[in-house]
């Protein structure tokens, strides 16, 4: 019996892949959990749109995040916190933190998709990249400066 995969099916294949599977196994559990369907004429047919389409949309989202990735380019987020000696934050700068000012700047970005391995937990200057998407990654630049206290000034 031949199916195309409307899902990912581990050791079968991939979504709009045509495949051979055993009767029983396409009748009593890829059609029924609507994993995939019948291979049909009128079925390829529609799965080649569909492809066709995911592909324009995958094309408009990658020059959608490159044109983002330009304009973040120039980006600087500066950061006036209070610090100990040697120059360690009290508290840290979080991807959080971050997305909250690039938010303030204009640009809504998920924190998830901030790289930052690790808060940033001292003084200085950081490149911080911001994955947009698959194959395109921002950086922006942090700066962190030590707070101007009363016994400083």
């Amino acid at each position: 019996m031949e199916v195309i995969l409307k899902e990912d099916v581990p050791k079968l294949g991939s979504r709009g892949d045509v495949v051979k599977v055993a009767e029983g196994y396409g009748r009593n559990y890829l059609l029924p959990k609507k994993l995939a369907i019948e291979a049909t004429q009128a079925n390829k047919a529609v799965i080649e749109q569909m492809k066709a389409a995911s592909v324009r949309r995958t094309q408009r989202d990658k020059a959608d995040a490159e044109a983002l990735a330009g304009q973040l380019a120039g980006v600087v987020i500066t950061y006036h916190r209070r610090a100990g000696e040697h120059d360690q934050l009290f508290g840290s700068v979080t991807s959080s933190d971050l997305a909250t000012e690039l938010e303030h700047k204009g640009f809504n970005i998920d924190r998830r998709k901030i790289q930052l391995d690790e808060p940033i937990k001292t003084t200085g200057e950081f490149k911080v990249p911001i994955r947009l998407f698959k194959d395109v990654t921002a950086q922006i630049r942090v700066e962190v400066h030590k707070e101007a206290g009363p016994e400083q000034a």
